[in-house]
């Protein structure tokens, strides 16, 4: 693809909201990254901060007629490069289009624009006695946009599934800015592929995605709380298997190894115990008398399989104190790595739960191979694993080292039957991976949908679609 990065940017600006278009390449320059490392951005000839649809078609138009590279953007907290800059692009940012449309009570379903941060969403519609549950590490400071065009999951989808299985329909402005809406508005609809599952996770190499239609649930009741000790990670592992297999249906499990726990405790005094292999969190808010029941179930199996302690608590604060010390992980792991010559690379493999014991005892090996650090944490009771690989990256050595590592936990995800990323994307960090887990059929089926929908290839070049 040939790009005109001579092109007239200027001509744009009047078809634009006042003050939408910034050429300043010092401000342009800042929204190039997202938050992942080894990534490269290149020189991004313009920033639209979006305002309205009208906005974003006259871009798409635009981009379309010079053969302009177009990067979409939310808040930019993504972790694997999908909305870094590449050289002559626009950076197409929708995260002043933050309106929550309507709540509808009646049909539990709301209509929001992209740049809703998803927390400010759920205390809306506490208000109306409805919850969202997905929530994403980074809930309060991202997009509902950036959630959908990542599939973002969290903590909650365990019990209740991660970002596609809530979006009912979305509007798009497609790459030559044509505006279609895809989906329904109802529970139930088969007329046509389901088109809109189709843009959920495409990072922005399809459309661009300006409304989302989102299935609500009731306000989920409050949950009780236990907290297993382990002696490593493998046995917590074992647990989660068992403990998965017996019927429970917690609203929450969570795991934190022993590194991950000490970096919590540095970074908020938490005051979570010490000198442990592997902390879970579980929570059921199981009607009546079954939330005890599942954790009862929980402390039997975790005992089990040699888990030391597990407690058990119904108070409010002693949720509120753990859920927060489990959100904290991603801000302390900054803290430490920021402490030791900054390198941080997450990694976000998602293997079968039957295969949790051995990806742990596996990660182990790769830890001790390598002369850097691994610290997990993740999402045990879906499989979907964080190893943090932590090293200096000022150390050309430990910075290679590093690298593969997070390489050879990829690989040991796919070995185990998982998949090269369960929440965070693919974007540029794992844009050679893609190959190695689609094969040659699923391959050529996304080479020809891209093909289709952006004959240009304008739409976010050289990251996932690349």
């Amino acid at each position: 693809m040939s790009v005109t990065t001579a092109a007239p940017i200027q001509a744009l600006e009047g078809q634009l909201s006042p003050g939408a278009l910034v050429t300043d390449l010092d401000v342009v320059d800042s929204y190039a990254f997202d938050k992942a490392l080894f990534c490269s951005a290149g020189q991004a000839m313009g920033l639209v901060r979006a305002r309205t649809v009208d906005d974003v078609v006259a871009v798409m138009r635009f981009a379309t007629e010079h053969h302009i590279p177009v990067v979409t953007q939310g808040a930019r907290t993504g972790l694997s490069g999908a909305a870094n800059a590449i050289d002559g692009s626009l950076l197409l940012n929708v995260t002043t289009m933050n309106e929550i449309v309507e709540v509808d009570e009646v049909n539990r379903t709301c209509r929001v624009q992209p740049g809703v941060i998803n927390q400010d969403l759920k205390t809306a519609l506490a208000d109306h006695g409805l919850s969202y549950p997905p929530d994403p590490g980074s809930v309060a400071i991202s997009t509902i946009g950036g959630n959908v065009a990542t599939n973002a999951g969290g903590m909650c989808c365990v019990k209740y599934g991660v970002t596609k299985d809530y979006v009912r329909a979305m509007t798009v402005v497609l790459a030559d800015g044509t505006v279609t809406k895809l989906g329904r508005a109802t529970a139930k609809g088969v007329a046509g592929l389901d088109l809109a599952a189709l843009l959920v996770g495409s990072e922005g190499t399809l459309g661009t995605i300006v409304e989302v239609t989102l299935a609500l649930k009731p306000a989920l009741p409050p949950p009780i709380t236990a907290v297993g000790i382990f002696p490593d990670t493998e046995s917590a592992g074992r647990t989660v298997t068992e403990y998965m297999s017996s019927g429970a249906a917690p609203s929450l499990l969570e795991l934190m190894d022993g590194p991950t726990v000490g970096m919590v405790n540095a970074y908020g005094h938490f005051g979570l115990p010490d000198d442990l292999g592997a902390l879970l969190l579980v929570q059921s808010n199981a009607q009546g008398a079954g939330a005890m029941d599942e954790l009862e179930t929980f402390r039997r199996i975790a005992e089990s399989h040699g888990g030391t302690e597990v407690f058990v608590s119904d108070d409010p604060a002693d949720s509120e104190m753990l859920v927060a010390a489990r959100r904290a992980v991603a801000p302390a792991m900054e803290k430490y790595a920021d402490e030791r010559g900054g390198g941080e690379l997450v990694d976000d493999v998602c293997v079968p739960r039957s295969a949790l014991g051995e990806f742990f005892e596996k990660l182990a090996d790769i830890d001790a191979r390598f002369d850097v650090e691994v610290a997990t944490a993740g999402h045990a009771g879906d499989g979907n694993m964080h190893p943090s690989v932590v090293f200096d990256a000022g150390d050309e050595d430990q910075a290679r080292q590093a690298q593969e590592a997070f390489a050879a936990i990829i690989q040991l995800g796919l070995d185990l039957g998982g998949t090269i990323t369960g929440e965070h994307g693919v974007g540029f960090l794992k844009r050679e991976w893609l190959g190695h887990e689609l094969d040659a059929g699923a391959a050529l089926m996304h080479q020809r949908i891209k093909e289709a929908l952006d004959p240009l290839g304008i739409l976010n070049p050289g990251k996932m679609l690349g």
